[in-house]
């Protein structure tokens, strides 16, 4: 196989990675819907879809020694123990008997899920060759997979039962991750393929600034991402009424939903390639506190019309960090810092598990949800305005190398 097929190929291995990561990880905010139905799992839906917090934890937290191990040891072998660790960990998930067996799996999944970011991406920023472009449609897999999660677990949910959910997808893992072993076998590191360095020549000033607001905006942000994602499928359930009268319907709408803002990422990252970085960034978290403003008092047919413009404008905003850390981080640290950022973004996201099952819980429904959301989301667009201007279309001064 050439460069150029073996590039294709790896190209979809990482794309379908993308894929599983998202997937996996919400697998469990459709199923719990049922869960709570079964009498093996008494409780409310806010007890619950708590027991999914620890795996948003591992989820952040095992970023950064998946990171140091895709550098130290092999980029090819993280992923295939991530293929195949996601897998089993499903399955396991499947056969659990009681809510703190059903914990343990999730957590196991988290544990696994947590290689893809700081390994799959740092692959795709270092063969890219239209960065933004590149990155946009490996979020299009990444939201594919937050928009199958929710179709796939209704559906196996109602023709089979919760389990089937975890066990089938999990099967499909172990297979694909047996192909990409194969496929990778003896193939070169990704960084012996990459032509030239991404890397704008920043100063040491301008990379700390610019990693510090990726790191800021991203606590804020992956918390939003994590409960809109989350939470959709319950608010779908409340909310369409005749629209999704069992779960097949409303795993259909969240993937209609997820599927239709999943166009913003191949979008944004043609327009990250034509475009200066930081106008594109200010533009996008402008309109996301007001999108998800309106969705706290939407119902029935207005409900599909607000989330899919809320989550038009998350899911667009995603590819922009990855690309922030591309062109202000040179080769030699970038990994860790894809790594850090992922750290603090999905660790704090975990939040949003247990406050999202609270506030609805205890404070009013998905009304006050979204509209502490909103302001959030207010918070992450003022911290966008101290991204420094530098970006690729600004002539590069002599590259001052950042201490690590």
């Amino acid at each position: 196989m050439d460069y150029f097929d073996r590039r294709g190929v790896q190209f979809l291995f990482l794309n379908l990675g993308h894929l599983y990561d998202h997937l996996f990880m919400l697998l469990y905010a459709t199923a719990v819907v049922a869960m709570a139905r079964d009498p093996a799992f008494q409780g409310s839906y806010g007890f619950l879809l708590a027991l999914s917090t620890a795996s948003f934890v591992a989820f952040g937290a095992g970023s950064i020694p998946a990171g140091w191990l895709g550098d130290k040891w092999s980029k090819h072998g993280m992923l295939t123990v991530f293929f195949i660790g996601i897998g089993t960990a499903s399955i396991l998930t499947g056969l659990a008997t009681g809510p703190y067996a059903v914990a343990a799996g999730l957590l196991a999944i988290g544990v696994f899920a947590a290689i893809y970011h700081p390994v799959g991406i740092a692959m795709v920023a270092e063969n890219a060759r239209a960065l933004g472009k590149e990155l946009g449609i490996n979020g299009v897999f990444g939201n594919l997979g937050v928009a199958m999660a929710a179709i796939v677990a209704g559906t196996l949910t109602d023709l089979i039962s919760w389990r089937a959910a975890f066990i089938i997808p999990g099967v499909v893992s172990i297979v694909t991750g047996v192909c990409y072993m194969v496929f990778s076998r003896n193939a070169p590191e990704p960084h012996h393929l990459a032509k030239k360095d991404k890397f704008i020549g920043a100063t040491r000033a301008e990379v700390r600034r610019a990693i510090a607001v990726v790191l800021i905006a991203s606590a804020p942000g992956m918390l939003i991402f994590n409960a809109t994602t989350n939470a959709l499928p319950k608010v779908f359930d409340e909310r369409l009424g005749d629209l999704a009268s069992n779960l097949s319907q409303v795993g259909m709408w969240t993937f209609a939903v997820f599927l239709i803002a999943s166009s913003a990422q191949v979008m944004m990252g043609m327009m990250l390639d034509k475009y200066r970085l930081k106008p594109i960034y200010v533009t996008a978290v402008a309109f996301q506190a007001p999108a998800v403003f309106f969705v706290a008092f939407a119902y029935h047919i207005g409900m599909l019309g607000a989330a899919a413009a809320m989550m038009f404008v998350v899911f667009s905003i995603i590819p922009i960090h990855d690309t922030i850390i591309a062109r202000f981080t040179n080769r030699e640290f970038r990994s860790r810092v894809f790594a850090l950022k992922y750290l603090v973004g999905l660790c704090v996201g975990a939040a949003a598990l247990p406050t999202v099952g609270w506030l609805h819980t205890n404070m009013g429904g998905f009304q006050t949800v979204f509209l502490v959301l909103a302001a959030l989301a207010a918070f992450e667009a003022f911290v966008v305005f101290f991204l420094p201007s530098r970006d690729h279309l600004t002539q590069a001064e002599p590259s001052v190398q950042p201490a690590e």
